[in-house]
């Protein structure tokens, strides 16, 4: 039996900053919902608002930080905007404790977050492809969406637990405190950078036109533009039903709160399953069969969360669906992700990583709004059909070829 594969010290700081910072951020799973209803007394109109909001401007805020980040140095740009999450967070509990919070602090907190996500996560897939080597980048990608899916498996509950011992701003501490950990552990890295030239063009002055460098890169490139609108689409389409799964299960069908917490929690050990499958599949079949196969499958899901029906059967059904789901996710994203960077050119890594981001964000944020309004005119039921049927048409936006011949297959696979 093939024994861990060992990526080195470096990025096992890498690896252990995300891991931390992902824990704080599933501890305060939906916490600034919780504290807009439980402190601000806000209705769910403010809610939705606060939430396609937050994601909107916080993409609109990032759209220039895609290639600010490009040409410095990665580190340290991780650094900063760990700290900027840091600072922003810990002004609610501030606020909070001196009687001053208020709903438009939660939307500028919301907003600052949101786009120091998408500028960290530019930079960490860029200093990832560099850190480590090509064939291991796959493995490197999988332990990152294992740590994932093992913190929402654990995260929410024990945030929800928090919340109920300590008070609505107790997960939103820990979570900024998680931010300061990652920064600490980033810095710990050690080693040399060398920083990024620019290159076809003199002096380091932003120019207009590298806003839309990372749009014109992925929309002019043969293979990741089929899965820039496959993974914007799949994205949105999950995420737009989210509230109206939570609206269905909790309000119309009569679920008990711990037991849409049990639908949505026990399926992501399939996230884990999948994520440290990946790798074993694609040194059996090959990287695109894999991408390909795991990305249709996920399609074929989610039109079943249409049917459910009060009762223990109708918690099976999504239980049962949210696992093929989750799985099909945990298989396909690390594969997905590792296709990104190994198909993109080293000095575009940045500006297209913040582009995807700011779309996939965008898109949420839009599909969020139009399928609530579906679900008023309709119903909530009818609108997650919907959703479920246009999931279906995603797996036509996958490349249909291999258009890596010189990709080489990962033999060894993870732990």
């Amino acid at each position: 039996m093939v024994g861990r594969r060992r990526l080195g010290r470096r990025f096992g700081w890498l690896w252990a900053a995300y891991a931390v910072s992902t824990f704080g951020t599933r501890l305060a799973f939906d916490a600034f919902a919780l504290i807009a209803i439980l402190v601000l007394h806000a209705g769910p109109t403010e809610v939705s608002v606060l939430a396609a909001t937050g994601l909107a401007v916080g993409a609109a805020m990032a759209v220039p930080l895609g290639p600010w980040v490009e040409y410095r140095r990665k580190r340290p740009v991780m650094v900063t905007m760990d700290l900027t999450r840091f600072v922003a967070l810990m002004s609610v509990p501030a606020a909070y404790a001196l009687g001053l919070l208020s709903f438009v602090q939660l939307l500028v907190v919301s907003a600052v977050v949101g786009a120091a996500d998408i500028a960290f996560n530019a930079a960490s897939g860029a200093y990832l492809k560099a850190l480590v080597r090509p064939e291991d980048l796959l493995v490197a990608s999988g332990r990152f969406e294992s740590t994932t899916w093992t913190a929402t498996v654990l995260g929410p509950p024990v945030g929800t637990a928090a919340i109920g011992l300590f008070g609505p701003v107790m997960t939103v501490v820990a979570d900024a405190v998680s931010y300061l950990l990652s920064a600490t552990g980033i810095r710990a890295i050690g080693g040399s950078e060398p920083r990024p030239v620019r290159t076809g063009t003199q002096g380091a002055r932003l120019r207009v036109g590298d806003l839309l460098e990372g749009w014109r890169y992925i929309l002019a490139h043969p293979a990741l533009r089929p899965l820039f609108f496959n993974t914007v689409l799949v994205s949105g389409l999950i995420m737009a039903t989210s509230p109206l799964l939570a609206v269905l299960m909790l309000g119309d069908l009569g679920f008990a709160p711990w037991q849409y917490g049990l639908a949505f929690g026990l399926p992501c050990v399939g996230g884990i399953i999948g994520s440290r499958l990946a790798s074993r599949l694609v040194a059996r079949f090959g990287r695109h069969k894999v991408m390909l196969t795991a990305g249709t499958l996920r399609a074929c899901w989610s039109l079943g969360l249409a049917f459910i029906h009060p009762g223990v059967a109708g918690l099976v059904l999504v239980i049962a669906v949210e696992f093929g789901l989750i799985t099909c996710m945990g298989v396909f994203n690390p594969v997905f992700a590792t296709y990104r960077l190994d198909r993109t050119a080293t000095d575009r890594i940045a500006r297209t990583l913040s582009a995807w981001s700011v779309t996939s964000k965008a898109t949420v944020a839009a599909m969020t709004g139009l399928w609530g309004l579906l679900a008023g005119i309709t119903s909530p039921r009818t609108a997650i059909a919907v959703a479920g049927l246009l999931m279906l048409i995603t797996p036509f936006l996958l490349p249909r070829h291999d258009h890596t011949s010189q990709w080489k297959r990962v033999t060894t696979p993870p732990s």
